[in-house]
């Protein structure tokens, strides 16, 4: 059944909102002594973002020309985004971690006319490199109008396009009106997992069809409090945002990934989204707290695990819970899980996790915590949405059932095969790409291997590039041993497998340093550095038995013979992980071939 969307552009959907619930609370951002939110109306935030476009137009932006943002999620990154596509222009988003020679290919090769950077040292990015840049706006801090390009602030471009509007109050509403659904409405260029990243042209069309087939989904709603804090140069933050505006969800947004654990207790949020990446950090201290000391504490934790994944085990296979397992868990919630609860602000009905493969024994503990995890699945060039598990009707280990109307094929490979409104027009001036991104009737190939229930559930298995040859001819699929040992062991921060024309699998391990070095106040190395800790013949041993305990669970080619603790964790500096936190494989196995040359010495069929 086709899913009626009843806006033609995102400008569309943000005025028909303001008109239906003006005065209702729309985005929030922190009080200076984050005591709590400051909150704009939806009709406050319709008035920015349209001031916001006047200014721009001022500035000669016109339909589709390309306007770069770079900058740490914030509210006005909201903004600025809803007033770039108010203004007919597309956004370019720009992570604000990206280093200056990426930064600058991105602004050059989308043909941005203008940035918007987050501050001045932001803005040297592009400094003194050849963009079509004509003006920079600054967020924060003082412009220098001296530099080249010249540069305004934010506050300025707000109050040009206030004038403006006040002269001809209906200069934005006409360029609104010759919007289509087929105008591109965002660049996003793809974290470059290898080779430089391409732009990925999303329309109107994709992201208003994500936020009305959202709202089909059940999970958030009017009354909820959503706390957003993604990157919003990310195709999942742009989304939400669809979805935000589409339903009307009060959302507080704060980037500050230090704070979030912190505020979560402050603002109280009902829904959250995230990466993989937090939900393993939140497991990681949660279980290294709860088997700490000594005494019944951590024979409690251990307890109450059990029971609540006996629970989820019911309940996955739609047993109903006998009557002693429930007072059970009830005892389990009451001593361990409600603290749990409470660290994350007591109120969290739902939580998502996307743009990485999530452990299915994580989820299980999630769930066994009573904080399921919804997991979906979804590709930039598909504007991000496009499974996901519904409230209820949990499946772990699978990224759930198709969003709206998209079509989905599994290809005769294994690859999944998507096609619908929310697929990319292409990728910015690369039309060999684009052709081969795309099956002869339509489908967008996304480079995942994955498998379709009876039920409809999507399983994705691995990237199709991914896949590991070893030497003896067997496939291994690395980022599901990778999510396996990040499970069992709760002191990792990054798992890489090694063995692609290698006659044995190894992997690269770097530690989460809050964990170990709660791990090592107990024991020996205590008051030791996270340096000394990790290079400890003790902690070699911890990771040995964790290595040994999830090969247990493999199968005999893809058990890891060797392992090596790396010296520091891996980084976006380094070119070792994206911006979304992928691992870019051959980066890591550039940057520490010595350790895998090590652990490969003296044997045979290396290459």
């Amino acid at each position: 059944m086709a899913l009626e969307v009843p806006y033609r552009s995102i400008p569309d959907m943000l005025f028909q909102r303001v008109a239906k619930t003006p005065d209702s609370r729309a985005f929030a951002a922190p009080n200076a002594d984050d005591s709590g939110p400051a909150w704009l109306t939806w009709r406050q935030v319709g008035e920015r973002a349209k001031a916001i476009a006047a200014g721009l137009h001022g500035l000669g932006v016109g339909i589709e020309d390309r306007v770069a943002i770079l900058s740490n999620t914030r509210l006005e990154w909201v903004l600025v985004d809803l007033g770039i596509n108010v203004a007919g222009a597309a956004a370019t988003t720009v992570y604000p971690t990206t280093e200056p020679e990426d930064t600058a290919f991105i602004v050059a090769d989308s043909g941005s006319r203008v940035l918007i950077a987050e501050n001045p040292r932001q803005a040297l990015k592009i400094s003194g490199t050849e963009t079509s840049v004509t003006t920079v706006v600054l967020i924060d801090g003082p412009a220098d109008a001296g530099a080249t390009p010249p540069q305004i602030t934010l506050a300025e471009l707000e109050e040009r396009g206030a004038t403006a509007l006040r002269d001809d109050p209906s200069l934005i509403d006409d360029v609104i009106a010759r919007l289509t659904p087929d105008h591109v409405a965002t660049l996003i260029y793809t974290s470059g997992t290898t080779g430089r990243p391409k732009g990925v042209e999303l329309l109107h069309k994709g992201w208003t069809w994500e936020g009305v087939a959202q709202d089909h989904l059940g999970l958030f709603s009017p009354e909820d409090l959503h706390y957003l804090w993604l990157p919003m140069s990310h195709a999942f933050g742009k989304t939400l945002l669809c979805g935000i505006v589409h339903v009307g969800v009060p959302t507080y947004v704060d980037g500050r990934v230090d704070k979030l654990i912190d505020l979560l207790s402050v603002i109280k949020p009902t829904l959250m989204c995230a990466p993989p990446r937090i939900f393993e950090k939140v497991y990681n201290k949660t279980v290294t707290s709860g088997l700490s000391g000594t005494g019944l504490k951590p024979k409690i934790f251990s307890w109450a695990v059990a029971t609540g994944k006996r629970k989820v085990a019911l309940e996955q296979s739609g047993r109903a819970l006998p009557l002693p397992l429930k007072v059970q868990y009830a005892i389990a919630e009451k001593l361990v899980f409600s603290k749990l609860q409470q660290k994350l602000g007591g109120n969290l009905r739902v939580l998502v996790s996307g743009s990485a493969a999530l452990s299915s024994e994580i989820s299980e503990f999630f769930a066994a915590a009573n904080l399921p995890i919804l997991e979906g699945y979804g590709m930039t060039e598909a504007c991000a949405g496009n499974f996901v598990n519904r409230y209820g009707r949990l499946k772990i280990g699978t990224v759930g059932e198709a969003i709206g109307d998209i079509e989905v094929r599994i290809d005769t490979d294994g690859e999944v095969l998507l096609r619908g409104a929310p697929v990319m027009r292409g990728y910015h001036n690369l039309p060999e790409e684009t052709a081969g991104a795309f099956t002869e009737d339509g489908f967008l190939r996304t480079g995942d291997i994955g498998e379709l229930d009876a039920d409809g559930y999507l399983k994705i298995t691995d990237r199709k590039k991914d896949l590991v040859k070893t030497s003896g001819g067997k496939f291994i699929a690395p980022s599901a041993i990778e999510g396996s040992f990040k499970a069992v062991c709760p002191y990792t921060s990054q798992a890489v497998v090694v063995g692609q024309s290698r006659n044995f699998v190894t992997m690269l391990i770097s530690l989460d340093e809050d964990a170990i070095k709660t791990w090592a106040a107990s024991g020996p190395l205590a008051g030791k550095s996270y340096e000394e800790i990790i290079a400890a013949r003790e902690t070699h041993d911890l990771v040995e038995g964790f290595i040994t305990e999830l090969n247990g669970k493999l199968n005999r080619w893809e058990t890891v013979k060797k392992f090596t603790i790396l010296p520091r964790d891996l980084s976006i500096e380094a070119g070792e992980i994206t911006p979304s936190m992928k691992i870019k494989r051959r980066s890591v196995e550039a940057n520490f071939a010595d350790e895998i040359n090590k652990m490969y010495a003296g044997s045979l069929a290396q290459i």
